[in-house]
Order: structure tokens, then sequence, then C-alpha cells
């Protein structure tokens, strides 16, 4: 869809450029792409801070990731910006599509708090399954599998994907901004029901500035929005001495960055993570039962939040085709798979397609010149990882409640008076936000509608049988805690 910030036409060019990525067919320009490209990266930069977080727990051997009896995150950080930045290229140039990749969120807890502290385990038994895991799902792309279940989904259910996912985003924006928190509710405004502190500010006039812009029609208003917003937290920062956020002292301090600069911004890489993995490691230490329930885990959630993902961001770009499918669906779901693989193979967890390059293709960004942006941009980052620490969650999640309402435009496609359609719906967009997972509410959706079409006369048969199986998958993924419980797992 387009928005205000992109109602001009752009200029038609006859530039190698323009040819290779067919700017100009799909609406955009040189300048939209790179910016687009831009603003991805100032949305999923985060990465860059919280995966070393997450992963700098040790395994049960008491090692940590890349070596040492301390967590080594620069080199967590380095090798997540290296992986990023090549796979984001990646995309860009065999798919020419406008997504992101880096390490995905959930599979790195997963990782860091389940599978390192299983008996034996170390983090490369537990990056070795990731491997497998992205292997295993590049066999089922090339052999058509991956890309058959995606284009069995009816088309009000790849609508109600994109719009949960839209909710999703704006409440991890408003989460991660402390916008949101948890509270005598499970969640509440702020603290006690108000917004405290300065980078409650910041966020605020980000979104309203971001607003504003596009009302007024301002091209690139959400890039101008976070780099407003930044330096304005900067500024704050520098008078006020706002400090971290602390849940005892300091309530109202920056979420999770400060930002400040101290020191040269530049710093030699450290890939000390890269090539941390043993392929059939967890085989040999929880037996291949146990092993092969694990890679399962991974593969399902890596599966669906890929497909829901595409589907959102080329809804967002008005690039799906009739019945809801991105250009070059195999070569998407290639390269995703690949990411999989490098991102266990290079020690900082599973690479997926990022639902935050929603951000630049709001912004306008509609070909795969915009990842390849996005991918530069992190592969400096390996540099420059001060100054990727500079911009804090306050001034980058505006734009992630941007996208949310622009993505949340497309309810309107989804026949709400047939039940049968509008409850599977309906649950798919819901729990997305409510349980924090966008395989989740895929799951309930998918399950929902095969039960609900097979409560009609003659509907069972109007099901693809591919639904079926993945319905039956997901029961089984619902059930996952009791079945490892059973085998001992927990």
């Amino acid at each position: 869809m387009s928005t205000p910030a992109q109602s001009a036409p752009p200029r038609t060019t006859d530039s190698w450029l323009d040819r290779t990525f067919r700017i100009t067919e799909r609406g955009s320009t040189v300048g939209r792409e790179i910016r687009g490209g831009l603003v991805t990266f100032f949305a999923m930069s985060y990465i860059l801070v919280v995966n070393p977080l997450i992963l700098s727990t040790p395994d049960s051997t008491g090692a940590f990731l890349g070596g040492g009896s301390e967590p080594n995150l620069p080199a967590v950080a380095a090798g997540t910006a290296l992986v990023a930045g090549l796979m984001s290229i990646l995309m860009g140039a065999v798919a020419n599509y406008p997504l992101a990749l880096a390490a995905g969120m959930g599979i790195n807890a997963l990782l860091a708090f389940t599978l390192v502290n299983l008996p034996g385990m170390t983090w490369a038994d537990a990056m070795g399954l990731v491997v497998l895991e992205g292997l295993i799902i590049l066999i089922l792309v090339l052999t058509g599998l991956r890309e058959a279940v995606f284009k069995a989904v009816p088309h009000s259910l790849k609508v109600a994907i994109s719009v949960g996912i839209g909710l999703f985003i704006a409440l991890v924006g408003l989460v991660n901004a402390g916008i949101v928190r948890p509270g005598g509710t499970p969640l509440q405004l702020g603290v006690n029901g108000s917004l405290v502190g300065w980078p409650a500010v910041v966020f605020v006039v980000g979104l309203l500035l971001i607003a504003f812009l596009m009302v007024k029609g301002v091209r690139g208003a959400i890039l101008i929005g976070i780099v407003v917003a930044a330096v304005l937290a900067a500024v704050i920062e520098a008078v006020a001495n706002v400090g971290a956020a602390n849940p005892e002292t300091n309530v109202g301090g920056w979420a999770l960055t400060v930002p400040t600069l101290t020191g040269s911004p530049v710093q030699a890489p450290d890939f000390g993570t890269l090539g941390e993995f043993s392929l059939f490691g967890a085989f040999e230490k929880l037996g291949p039962i146990a092993a092969i329930l694990l890679v399962f885990s991974i593969m399902l959630a890596d599966f669906f939040d890929t497909m829901g993902t595409m589907v959102a961001i080329g809804a967002e770009g008005n690039l799906l085709d009739e019945e809801g499918n991105p250009p070059r669906t195999r070569s998407i779901l290639v390269v995703d798979s690949i990411a999989a693989a490098a991102g266990g193979a290079a020690g900082v967890s599973s690479n997926t397609s990022y639902i935050e390059s929603a951000t630049g293709v709001g912004d306008g960004a509609r070909t795969g010149l915009a990842s390849i942006v996005t991918g530069i941009a992190f592969l400096l980052a390996t540099f420059l990882s001060p100054l990727t620490a500079f911009v804090p969650y306050e001034a980058a999640t505006p734009a992630l409640v941007i996208v949310g309402f622009l993505m949340m435009m497309q309810v309107v496609e989804i026949p709400w008076r047939d039940a049968a359609i509008a409850i599977p719906a309906f649950l798919t967009i819901v729990l997305m936000p409510f349980a924090y997972s966008i395989t989740v509410g895929i799951g309930a959706g998918f399950i929902a509608y095969v039960v609900l079409s097979a409560a009609r006369k003659g509907g069972a048969r109007t099901v693809h049988p591919l639904m079926w199986i993945v319905a039956l998958l997901f029961v089984v993924y619902f059930a996952i805690g009791p079945i490892e419980e059973a085998l001992g797992l927990r």
C-alpha cells in the first residue's frame, strides 16, 4: 500500500541499477531505496546489542560463547553484524526483495536458556542443531515443499498474518521503549499508569514527528523521525544525565542503550565465534530422539515466522500477486534457509527475515537494493559497534508503531461476516501480540481454519491437504512442553 509520504510518482531512469532491481517498475527511486535500507537498519540495529546479551550465559560446562570464562560480548556483536550484513545483501541480490535478516529473537533465547543448560550440552552443540535445522529447511525449499505449504494458505489467513504482525511489532515497539510495561495488570501504561522519564518524551516526540511528517507528505518521514529523536536523546542525556534504566533505582532511564559516545566510535571486530558449532554433538549428548525433537522445535518456528514476515512486507509494499504471494518466493525462502544455517555456523544463532524491514518499506523501499544498503550498514557496524549502540530504543521504536498502523489497514480485506474464515483470522491477529509470538498466532489460525472448515457441509474437502498436515504439526508444537517432559528434557 502507498502512504502519503510516497504519493508522488518516481521519475523514470534507464540506469543499470534501475534495470537490475526494477526500481522504477516497482514505483520507487534509488534515493528511496537507500533511505529505506537505512531506516530498516536503524530499526534492526538493536539486535547488535540484544543478541550478545542473550547469548552471554554459560553452557552446562561453565564455558561462554566465543570461549573463555567470561562473556565475549564484542565477538558475539561482531559475528551478529557480519552474518546479518552478508545475508541481507544476499537477499537483495538474489531475491530482489526489501527484506533484511539478522539473528532471530526467540531462537537465541531458546539456545541460551534451555539448550545449553541440558546435561553435557555446549554452545557448539547447540549451534550445531541450528545448522542442521537450516539445512533441513533448505532441502524443504529446494524440493518445493516449503513454497507449496505457503501457497496452500488461503488469502484471508495471509492478510490476517500481516495484520497480526502489525499489531505485534507495534506492541514490541511500545514495550521496548517502556511506554507499556508489566504492572498491576498484565500490561499497563508506563509506571503505575503514567509515563515517566525523559526517554518517554523522546518516544512521544519521535512518534508524533513521524506521523506529522507523513500527514504532510514528507518523504523519508520515518528516517527523519529516528534521526531527530536520536539527536534529542543525546542532548537530553548530556544535560540531564538520565542513565540506564533500573527497575529499582531508575525506572525512568534509557531502556537498552544510553545515547552517549565514549572513546573512539571505531573498533576492530573480533570474530571469535565463527565456526563454533558441532554438527552432531547434541546427538551424542542427548540421544537421537531428543536431538531430533529439538531440531523440529527450532525448525517449525523458523519455517512459519519467515512465511508471515515476507507476506507482511509484500502487502505493505504492494508487491503481492492476486493470490497474496510475493515475487520470487522460492528465492526468498532459499536465502532465509541459508541464513539459518549460516547463523549457527557463525556461532550467533539462527538468522531469519526481520519484520522490522517493514519500517523501510513504509518509508518507500520496494526492491532488494534496500536490503543491500541495510547489509552494508551491518557490515560497517562490525567496525562501528560503539556508534551502533548510540541510538536508544526510545528513538527507534516509534517507527515500529507507525508501521504497525500501516499494516493494520489491511484488516478490511478479511470477510468478517463469514465466521469460518473470520474466527481463524481473528485468532491469528490477536494471539501474535497477546502471546508475543508470530508462530503461535499462525499456528492457532491454521488449526482453527481446518477445524471450522470441516464444520461446513463438504468443507473439509476444500481445505488443501498440506493445511491439514501443517495443522497437525502445530498441535505437536503446542504440546512440545509435555512431550519434552515425558522424554526427560525438562
